[in-house]
């Protein structure tokens, strides 16, 4: 007997995913014109759904557009899409477009923003690469400048991070590393980037081009809570390099270690001890906190 289609949210109805469809003039599909977020839910609760919905309209302001509903209204879509799924562990893919408009970059041609919502499951890493790391490489591609697009814009325009996870992956390596234009350290494709050397973390700060990721920010509490000096500095491959330890977090990877990066092996080669404690402080957070589904 097959599974159940999956039922997806858009605009206002649920279809099977088999005819969940958006027109071939939708210039979120022409021209990357739109934004998104990608949420994790865990044990019939949804981690940081508040934070995710905030920095969602953040970003569609910072393109001038609006979203036709409140953020407590996209919350509850959010949580029906999940329960019309009958989902309890999962992620969701949130997507928020300029809509269907005629050829050309005007985005006043567009006559209704589109919201579409996608619950299902996901495995960003084998679970054996939260016990033995992952592998990293530097990427040719810089990251995106602010005085272009904005990194703090989690826009439909992730072709730079496309291109820099092919390199990763024509390197032998599962992560690649985005530097900004300098040189220095901003993030990964998908993934902010913590270092720890001498008891102390470090991670890059927002200014050098990385994402001021949700799960980044729910780790960096959890580091300081748990009593550890936390610096945001400008990092280089240097610092990376000569690492004890090194994790990367994401709400689609959530925390997970870093054995080898650029042929370098870091630290012991394998996860370390502030690694594996940040590991078990977020896992036990979003298994116990987070807006009820159900």
């Amino acid at each position: 007997m097959s599974e159940k289609p999956l039922q997806v949210y858009i605009d206002g109805q649920f279809f099977d995913e088999g005819n969940a469809k958006i027109s071939v003039f939708d210039h979120g599909l022409l021209y990357g014109d739109g934004v998104f977020e990608g949420i994790r839910f865990y044990n019939d609760r949804v981690t940081c759904l508040k934070e995710h919905i905030s920095r969602l309209f953040d970003s569609a302001k910072a393109i001038h557009m609006e979203i036709p509903a409140t953020q407590e209204e996209v919350c509850a879509i959010v949580v029906k899409t999940i329960r019309q799924n009958d989902l309890h562990d999962g992620y969701v893919r949130l997507v928020v477009t300029r809509g269907t408009g005629g050829l050309g970059l005007s985005p006043y041609r567009c006559e209704k923003v589109s919201i579409i919502v996608i619950a299902s499951t996901i495995s960003l890493y084998p679970k054996e690469k939260y016990e033995q790391g992952l592998i990293l490489a530097t990427c040719a591609t810089r990251r995106p400048t602010h005085d272009s697009l904005s990194p703090s814009v989690k826009s439909l325009n992730y072709l730079s991070n496309v291109m820099a996870k092919v390199e990763a992956l024509a390197a032998g390596a599962e992560e690649g590393v985005m530097l900004n234009t300098e040189g220095y350290v901003a993030e990964c494709t998908g993934d902010n980037i913590f270092v720890v050397k001498d008891g102390i973390i470090y991670t890059p700060t927002v200014a050098s081009g990385s994402l001021n990721g949700i799960t980044r920010r729910v780790v960096i509490d959890l580091a300081i809570k748990a009593g550890f000096e936390l610096r945001e500095i400008q990092m280089s491959r240097y610092d990376m390099y000569t690492a004890d330890e090194l994790f990367l977090t994401g709400t689609a990877a959530e925390v997970v270690p870093v054995a080898q990066y650029d042929q370098r092996k870091i630290g012991e080669g394998k996860p370390g001890p502030v690694t594996k404690q940040l590991i078990e402080g977020y896992r036990n957070l979003v298994e116990t906190t987070g807006t009820p589904i159900y």
